[in-house]
């Protein structure tokens, strides 16, 4: 019999005690909810999506995702081990895409590539990721919509309509007179991608 301040309870109250306490106790042990790093297509459009982050072993870019429209999907499952991950979305539809200055290694097929360094010579693309800040949270969805999308670009005797890293350049070619800089992201030009300075 349970008691409470030394005094026994009643056991009618004690049967219907039994099943919220047991509740409690599964609620308890339950695993925790997941913290996963996701991405949501908000667009009418298929999208493709890279990603690059930073773990314990270096700088890594994986992709494609495959996202339908008005769909989303887990990119990575667990806590977040970083602050800044890097997005490059294409979308398949209607062309454009989703890029920034951040520059790291790609390719147009499936891949997993280990360090944003040296990606020409390397044999991978060179594409313009953009930063995405979780504030060290556990998870982070990231929301694509049309309203930040950047539309293709056309390069005279280039094939292909989409320009990663804006007007003007394309993976593997050095960007028009001009423009950014390789690797300008606001970081110092020593400082990898997602380094605090």
């Amino acid at each position: 019999m349970i008691v409470l301040d030394s005094l026994p309870l009643p056991p009618r109250l004690l049967a219907g005690l039994l099943p919220v306490l047991a509740l409690a106790a599964a609620c308890l042990w339950a695993s925790p909810a997941a913290a996963d790093f996701r991405l949501c297509n908000n667009t009418a459009s298929r999208v493709g999506i890279a990603l690059g982050y930073k773990d314990a072993e270096g700088w890594t870019t994986e992709g494609w995702w495959n996202i339908s429209s008005r769909s989303c999907e887990t990119l990575l499952r667990g806590n977040l081990v970083a602050r800044y991950y890097y997005i490059y979305a294409l979308d398949y539809d209607r062309g454009g895409e989703w890029s920034g200055q951040a520059f790291m290694c790609s390719r147009d097929k499936e891949f997993t590539i280990r360090g944003t360094e040296n990606c020409l010579a390397r044999g991978y693309d060179r594409t313009g990721f953009f930063e995405v800040d979780t504030g060290e949270q556990r998870a982070w969805t990231v929301q694509l919509t049309e309203a930040n999308e950047q539309p293709a670009q056309n390069v005279p005797g280039m094939p292909g309509g989409v320009a990663p890293g804006g007007p003007g350049a394309m993976p593997g070619l050095t960007n028009p007179p001009g423009g950014t800089p390789p690797g300008a992201s606001g970081l110092p030009p020593a400082a990898p991608p997602g380094s605090k300075q």
